[in-house]
């Protein structure tokens, strides 16, 4: 069974995110939708200094299975990306919630956060999305 941390947010599409001690956002996809998707092959993410929107795509995950769009959980203006990422996709597998984050923005309404799943909810939607 995927694992679900409590102190992360988490958007329907299945993106998390994780407020860091400078503010920022860290945003990565799930337990659950690298586990669907299975071993990552190529990642594909916005370019600092981007602006996303909540629930708008800004980039592409590909797995030998599929490829998936990414969208952002919360607005605001990309501040960093996972580097390492473009060397290493499978981090994303290996560590979903740590090393296979995928991008952080500066969010521009925090209040969007109130709009997103916590642990328990977001456990119960992938459980209905899989009945």
């Amino acid at each position: 069974m995927a694992h679900y941390p409590n102190e992360l947010h988490y958007a329907k599409s299945h993106e998390w995110v994780r407020r860091e001690e400078d503010g920022s956002y860290t945003v990565g996809i799930t337990e659950h939708a690298q586990e669907l998707l299975g071993d990552m092959v190529y990642v594909e993410l916005p370019e600092v200094g981007d602006d996303v929107a909540a629930g708008e795509e800004c980039g592409v995950v590909e797995s030998v299975k599929a490829a998936s769009d990414i969208y952002s959980p919360i607005t605001g203006e990309v501040v960093a990306i996972n580097e390492k990422l473009a060397d290493a996709p499978e981090k994303v597998n290996k560590d979903p919630y740590g090393a296979g984050w995928l991008f952080r923005v500066k969010a521009s309404d925090e209040a969007e956060l109130d709009d997103l799943l916590d642990a328990e909810s977001y456990a119960e939607h992938v459980e209905s999305e899989e009945h």
